[in-house]
């Protein structure tokens, strides 16, 4: 089976009105920011997101939710999005924050088969509310359900045409635990190779989870907030 496709719009062409979508990246690091970009002239939307963070207003999923594409947002932070803050309190967009660990692992759950997980993290807090709890050796534990996306669209360094991925640096982030979450995994890549290129100790993310890869283009690469020393 082919899974190269020429580009996002061809990528995410089956992403419709009420799609339950992971998006890799953490603050504006490893983004898919091409496939984003699609479903933005797509205009698709009653969108749940399940993403670390909701962008900046002008960058990744900030955008989408410039356009009220967004239904719901599950995530475990959101401070740096000013219309994010507005739709939450005008009631206008459902928000479900989750412990950033909670919110990995309930992805890699997804990844592995597993229906749910078991935590301390959350317990005795708001998190907790109507959820179940265990004990296992004297000590509590919640109850997290697996996620179950749709889609996932991911953002890796390079790839090749069989969907193998390797991902640079702090942009490996969120990408491999939802790349193996999503029943359909889109990849763009900044670099596609022919199979057999990538070195197999190298690869992060094996193409049995990539159903549609291809190369992206015009990559901003934002720093969320650069810090530089101050000159002496």
């Amino acid at each position: 089976m082919n899974k190269v496709v020429n580009n996002a719009d061809e990528a995410i062409h089956d992403i419709n009105n009420g799609a339950v979508l992971m998006v890799g990246g953490f603050g504006l690091c490893g983004l898919p920011e091409n496939c984003i970009a699609a479903l933005v002239k797509k205009n698709v939307n009653g969108l749940t997101c399940i993403s670390n963070n909701a962008g900046v207003d002008d960058f990744g999923i900030g955008l989408m939710l410039k356009q009220r594409q967004v239904k719901k947002m599950i995530s475990s932070y959101v401070g740096e999005n000013a219309e994010f803050e507005r739709q939450l309190l005008s009631g206008e967009l459902e928000v479900e924050l989750i412990p950033q660990g909670t919110l990995a692992t309930r992805c890699l759950a997804a990844g592995y088969g597993m229906p749910a997980i078991f935590t301390p993290a959350g317990i005795g807090t708001e998190v907790a509310e109507g959820k179940e709890v265990r004990n296992f050796n004297g000590k509590d534990y919640l109850m997290e359900m697996a996620f179950n996306a749709d889609f996932a669209i991911v953002k890796a360094w390079k790839g090749d045409t069989t969907g193998n991925l390797v991902y640079r640096s702090t942009a490996r982030n969120f990408n491999p635990v939802m790349a193996m979450a999503g029943k359909v995994t889109i990849a763009e890549v900044e670099e596609l190779v022919p199979a057999g290129e990538l070195d197999p100790d190298h690869i992060h993310t094996p193409g049995i989870y990539v159903h549609r890869i291809f190369e992206g283009k015009d990559y901003e690469k934002r720093i969320e907030q650069r810090t530089v020393r101050a000159e002496s």
